[in-house]
């Protein structure tokens, strides 16, 4: 048994060095699978398994010893690496600091973002926990704002033939459907949303994504956990800033693309391999403008259980 994702269908191999092993234990800690299991102050792979090797990797990771290697769901011993030393990794106010000076920045310097700084971007990002190996996030990446601006252009030219969706008799017709929040959202968000885009693209203003130097667009498969597109995109968007970038993300393009022939035709013009239940696009560049001052947000609640 095993479980699938876009990239795999095949548990991971466990293979024991039983020679290496010296029967401390920590890899049966640490996998939560429970393929394996200590047999004769050993270990040995297990008869019971909950699904079938993930290749989370834990195993590998945490033997001392190089007694455990794990084959297949993309990983494979030459992906271990050493852990940084604590004392090269960010404090607790270096990052606060990090998080604080971060704003949407949607006004951008005529500056392309080199790609070494985008392989950082994308190198970092690809550290995101994920609810399940191997990552089932896609990237697209429109690496200069002659491509954003494309986009945005044939994304207007998409919304101006669903203008149907944001009328006034299907939101009437839609509002016992899917209810008092969605409708409100329709009408004071949406509507408003396709008519700001399609007009002001029309006199070459494009407020789809501000003509940024570089778009990232982080979508899922059938199988991908649905958080999983969104702690990536968070990811990169905290590296870009540590780089020097303006970053901001972009709620209102990836549920318009999502369902219908219309939209599948767009996905596949623009190389988006599936439909994701969740997805967020962001724009990066160098700022603009430069802000002083930060917003303190909350929370809606926070409540702790007795």
């Amino acid at each position: 048994m095993a479980i699938s994702t876009s990239r795999t269908k095949e548990k991971g191999e466990i293979r024991i060095i039983t020679e290496k092993c010296t029967g401390c234990g920590k890899c049966v800690e640490v996998c939560k699978d429970f393929s394996i299991i200590l047999k004769d102050n050993k270990v040995a792979i297990s008869d019971n398994p909950v699904f079938g090797c993930i290749g989370c990797g834990h195993c590998m990771a945490i033997c001392p010893t190089g007694a455990i290697q794990i084959f297949g769901r993309t990983i494979s011993p030459d992906a271990l690496f050493s852990l940084p030393s604590i004392g090269n990794t960010a404090n607790f106010d270096q990052l606060i600091n990090l998080f604080k000076r971060r704003r949407s920045i949607r006004e951008f310097l005529d500056k392309p973002v080199d790609s070494e700084i985008i392989e950082k971007i994308l190198d970092g990002a690809k550290t995101s926990p994920m609810g399940l190996p191997p990552s089932d996030v896609n990237v697209l990446i429109l690496d200069s704002k002659e491509k954003t601006r494309e986009f945005a252009a044939d994304f207007c030219d998409y919304l101006k033939k669903m203008q149907w969706f944001v009328s006034s008799w299907f939101l009437a017709f839609m509002r016992p459907i899917w209810g008092k929040a969605n409708a409100e959202m329709f009408k004071g968000f949406v509507r408003p949303m396709f008519d700001v885009y399609i007009k002001n693209m029309e006199q070459g203003i494009n407020l789809v994504n501000y003509d940024a130097p570089l778009a990232m667009y982080f979508y899922g498969s059938p199988y991908t956990d649905p958080a999983d597109p969104i702690v990536a995109a968070t990811s990169a968007m905290y590296i870009a800033e540590s780089l020097g970038l303006g970053t901001c993300m972009l709620g209102g393009v990836h549920p318009l693309i999502q369902n219908g022939g219309k939209a599948r035709k767009f996905r596949k013009k623009h190389k988006i391999k599936y439909k994701s239940r969740e997805g967020l696009f962001v724009i990066f560049g160098y700022s603009g403008i430069e802000y002083k001052k930060g917003i303190n947000r909350t929370f809606a609640s926070t409540t702790i259980m007795k």
